[in-house]
């Protein structure tokens, strides 16, 4: 358990679960923000730790994003969030670990946003997915704006920014949205699954791939090549030059499991 108000964590075996209880819908505010950033930080940080779920307590919420309580209240939407940015992870872009969010339910807003944040996503069959923003007079500017029409054919991510239509599960997996469909009772059986088989994959090689998608995002693939080999990319470089990289081809061809040493 974590010490974390509102938050427990949980880490075995290289696998930290974060579980976010607000009830009655998990939203999150600015002090909500600041903790989980928190969480996500000590995770980047921490060398025993390779891959984190984030899920929500109950069986109707994953979140629904900004709290609108600590809104009327006073709480600006360009509140001071976090290093993180909001919920933590949004703006964490440093972080080259996987982060797989359990989406136990509807995400909304700001749940959408971290769990667009995330790099895999693993939904129970009853979630809907949407951002109403526009219908409450300002903009999901948590990366919902930037990440939906990277994710999603331009028409269907407008649409859903400017009308706050909800989209289920199964449409979310005939997009590519999300990774896995699954009954409630299967969801942290199916996310846990997920975290074990990413273990498996050499740190540092997953550190390099989450750099390089990062980095060319926005590129040409004959840029893309020019950036993988100006030097510039330090995860890259880092993983050429390590005994994993080594250890791989070795293992391999001793017909063992390799033995990752993170270096």
């Amino acid at each position: 358990m974590s010490q974390y108000s509102n938050i427990s964590t949980c880490r075995e075996k290289g696998i930290l679960e974060i579980v976010l209880d607000r009830p009655k819908a998990n939203a999150i505010d600015a002090a909500t923000s600041h903790a989980l950033g928190e969480i996500f930080i000590n995770f980047r940080d921490d060398p025993t730790l390779g891959v984190a779920i984030i899920t929500g307590a109950g069986e109707r919420f994953f979140s629904a994003g900004w709290d609108l309580k600590s809104a009327a209240e006073g709480e600006a939407p360009d509140a001071d969030f976090g290093p993180g940015g909001f919920a933590g992870l949004t703006e964490l872009f440093d972080l080259n670990k996987p982060v797989i969010a359990a989406v136990n339910g509807f995400a909304a807003g700001g749940g959408f946003e971290l769990a667009l944040a995330c790099d895999l996503i693993v939904t129970v069959d009853h979630a809907q997915f949407f951002l109403s923003e526009a219908q409450l007079g300002i903009i999901p500017d948590s990366g919902g704006v930037f990440r939906l029409p990277r994710r999603l054919p331009v028409a269907i991510a407008t649409e859903m920014l400017l009308t706050g239509r909800r989209m289920d599960a199964h449409e979310a997996a005939r997009w590519g949205l999300v990774n896995r469909v699954c009954s409630p009772v299967e969801l942290m059986d199916q996310a846990r699954q997920l975290a074990h088989q990413l273990l498996h994959s050499a740190p540092l090689s997953v550190a390099a791939i989450k750099e390089i998608i990062r980095a060319t995002e926005q590129l040409s693939i004959e840029e893309s090549y020019q950036l993988q080999r100006s030097g510039e990319l330090p995860v890259y470089q880092k993983m050429l030059r390590s005994q994993d990289a080594i250890e791989g081809p070795l293992a391999f061809s001793e017909k063992r499991t390799p033995v990752w040493q993170g270096k």
